[in-house]
């Protein structure tokens, strides 16, 4: 289900569809973040707490990048943090749903590739490196924390079967 997400949003950007994958880009730290909790629930600390920690690759990873991530990341987290911080707690419904309908799509192999970024305007490069940072966030989430903890795998499992 959710690698199944991430490879739409990269179909996405293969597609230039831009603003959608941003749109789709920018529920990831939400549903990240409502994962970890038993019942469902993020604020905006936690959502700039999880920006903080998981966007962007650590050490000699992130000076080869080429990718400025100290500036996606702050981009992101004030832009998430902004729309998800309208209640101190909730649970983000609408990015937990767009998840839960990819449950019965097969995943098509990764398309996406980021030399195809290079010619782009600079409005539709800053959206590439937004989408890239967040799904490259997502992945190193997923395989360092969430797939050894029990709330997440629950909360999966409780979004696979909700009708």
């Amino acid at each position: 289900m959710l690698a199944r997400y991430l490879t739409d949003i990269e179909q996405l950007l293969d597609e230039q569809h831009g603003e959608a994958a941003l749109r789709e880009a920018f529920d990831l730290p939400r549903i990240a973040v409502a994962l970890t909790d038993p019942e469902l629930r993020c604020s905006g600390e936690q959502l700039k707490s999880w920006c903080r920690q998981w966007i962007g690759p650590s050490g000699y990873e992130r000076a080869a990048g080429g990718l400025d991530y100290e500036r996606v990341g702050r981009s992101v987290s004030e832009r998430v943090a902004q729309e998800g911080g309208a209640t101190p707690e909730s649970v983000p419904m609408r990015a937990l749903k767009r998840l839960r309908l990819r449950r019965h799509v097969r995943t098509p192999p990764r398309g996406f590739s980021g030399s195809r970024s290079e010619n782009l305007a600079p409005q539709q490069a800053e959206a590439v490196d937004m989408c890239t940072a967040l799904v490259e966030a997502a992945r190193r989430w997923y395989a360092r924390s969430a797939c050894h903890d029990t709330v997440v795998q629950a909360n999966l499992a409780r979004l696979a079967v909700l009708r």
